[in-house]
């Protein structure tokens, strides 16, 4: 019968140190999720501190996951490496249950709080609406559905009319290569000069951009340059007119495709007032890049002020950068490489300024 060798002793000093140098790491993971929040764009939506959160955990966790892997791999070059000119094998290990329970376990807790904080936030935000399909283009504006202020519940009909009174409508068409933004226009939206009881309803609409009319007056507002009032929620019905486009407000952080012959509503509420821009996140083609237009968020007042002259301003070309660029391309002897023509600019209203300073 053999002895039963003797337990080795606790060695406190290891544990002291092991201790200590854990509590670091998590000092400095917890200072980089501070420091991300300066990487990012300035807030200017309501989902803007969820998604920055989300992102601060992440990067925090994944600071203390690589000192963590670099403090084990330090530790085995410093303190576990072969003597000089020692060729001899290695120890043969055949296996260490214990040890692969550990690094089993430990990923997955990871990957499950990642996966819990990350549906946390989704749910949160609520910001995608009901889905439909768009047959032959964009569909007439005022097609917004009642329901599409998000994925929250709602409990009942007169809650559901409530909120969507409160809403700001906005139809956004993509195409190669430009954004146009069409505002269905309801009693008390603005105070034209004149016959107030003309005032045009939020239905109707045609391809044109604001071409339609209610007794004499617009039944909507087209620009390329999407204005928001700030603190009022707003749900937006995304249309495609021709390939898949993105629509994204880096400052908003929300992003949602456009995808062709579906209409999308996609719901968010602005919180800072400023100029900023949105930019096609997906590749649609050449001039892809250049996609982009000025969203600009101001006081309900300025809001409707800029309606009200909308409202009497007749439609003409919009903003169409890339539109521009292939007419000078044209008058060139050489006009390069041969690529989709780009759509007209879109006939509007309001077209805006690409000439000012944004925030972001």
């Amino acid at each position: 019968m053999t002895a039963t060798p003797p337990a080795k002793p606790t060695n406190r000093l290891a544990i002291a140190a092991v201790s200590l140098w854990t509590g670091l790491i998590v000092l400095v993971s917890h200072w980089m999720a501070q420091q991300s929040q300066r990487w990012l764009p300035v807030q200017a939506s309501s989902a803007a501190p969820l998604v920055d959160g989300l992102f601060g955990f992440e990067t925090g966790l994944g600071t203390f996951i690589f000192l963590g892997v670099l403090t084990v791999l330090a530790w085995s070059l410093l303190f576990h490496r072969a003597r000089k000119y020692d060729e001899s094998d290695a120890e043969p290990i055949e296996g260490n249950t214990r040890l692969e329970i550990i690094w089993t376990v430990i990923p997955l807790v990871l990957v499950l709080l990642i996966a819990a904080n990350a549906i946390r936030v989704n749910r949160v935000l609520g910001v995608l609406g009901p889905m439909e399909h768009a047959h032959g283009g964009a569909a007439p504006t005022g097609a917004l559905s009642p329901g599409a202020e998000g994925s929250g519940p709602v409990t009942s009909a007169s809650a559901t009319s409530d909120a969507a009174a409160t809403e700001l409508q906005v139809e956004v068409i993509a195409r190669q290569w430009s954004w146009e933004f069409r505002y269905p226009l309801s009693d008390g939206d603005v105070q034209p000069h004149g016959d107030h009881d003309g005032m045009a309803g939020a239905s109707g609409g045609t391809g044109s951009g604001g071409a339609a009319t209610t007794h004499g007056m617009p039944a909507t507002v087209s620009s390329t340059e999407l204005h928001l009032p700030i603190n009022r929620p707003v749900t937006f019905r995304l249309l495609s007119e021709d390939v898949l486009h993105g629509f994204y407000v880096p400052a908003f952080r929300l992003k949602q495709d456009v995808v062709p012959g579906q209409a999308i509503s996609f719901r968010l509420t602005p919180t800072r007032s400023g100029r900023y821009r949105l930019r096609d996140s997906q590749f649609s083609g050449t001039w892809f890049a250049a996609n982009q237009a000025d969203v600009v968020v101001e006081s309900p007042a300025a809001f409707a002020h800029w309606l009200e002259l909308g409202v009497q301003q007749p439609l003409q070309p919009g903003l169409s950068p890339a539109a521009d660029d292939y007419a000078r391309r044209q008058q060139r002897p050489s006009n390069g490489w041969a690529t989709v023509v780009p759509a007209p600019p879109p006939l509007v209203n309001v077209p805006g300024s690409v000439a000012l300073p944004h925030d972001a």
